[in-house]
């Protein structure tokens, strides 16, 4: 199996916009992650303070071990009922053109279980079992 001259551009051009990228892409989280301003600063600052205010975090405050792992554990949750529920309602959700049936809760959980804890065992057929929106949105998120 060799290269023709259509696959080796494409490695040189994607190899050229990471290479050019890294520098721009490095600085300015260095500067996000500093607490600097940025070029984006004024358009998306005002963004994350609502998004702050809304869900009750604390910007200056530092999380202890308990609050991290209180927080993991019910963002983990959430992803699993979330995940759940998408396959479980499937069949009437969008994005199904192969009008694919609702899973079992005990395949949903599974498959939830599994996604939200990195395991990624399936014991279903990919695109036989679960629609587009629910690959996308739960599997792929």
């Amino acid at each position: 199996m060799g290269f023709n001259s259509a696959d080796l551009i494409q490695i040189i051009l994607t190899l050229g916009v990471v290479v050019v990228a890294t520098p721009i892409l490095g600085s300015y989280m260095a500067k996000v992650f500093q607490g600097e301003k940025t070029w984006l600063s004024s358009l998306l600052r005002p963004l994350e303070s609502g998004t702050y205010r809304l869900t009750g975090v604390r910007e200056n405050d530092e999380m202890d071990w308990k609050e991290y792992f209180l927080s993991l554990l019910f963002f983990n949750l959430i992803g699993i009922v979330v995940v759940m529920f998408l396959q479980m309602l499937q069949a009437a959700l969008p994005l199904n053109p192969q009008a694919l049936p609702n899973t079992s809760w005990h395949l949903a959980f599974n498959t939830a279980a599994s996604f939200v804890t990195n395991t990624n065992w399936q014991a279903y057929s990919g695109e036989s079992t679960l629609s587009y929106l629910t690959q996308m949105l739960g599997l792929g998120v």
